[in-house]
């Protein structure tokens, strides 16, 4: 299952954990993304939100 945000639509990215030999080495970011009771079309839902969209209050809680 895909780790997505369902607010914002955040996402896994992809890139290079560069060391200070300057080595490049493939790694992934995945959004911090937490289990909500929140409001959605006026039910009660369980949803996974990253942790800008709480903050920002863009996710009304159950």
């Amino acid at each position: 299952m895909a780790r997505v945000c369902d607010v914002c639509g955040k996402r896994k990215i992809t890139g290079n954990s560069v060391s200070h030999s300057n080595r490049h080495n493939k790694r992934t970011w995945t959004p911090n993304l937490r289990n909500v009771h929140a409001i959605v079309n006026g039910t009660p839902k369980t949803i996974k939100v990253c942790t800008r969209c709480l903050r920002s209050g863009k996710v009304e809680r159950a």
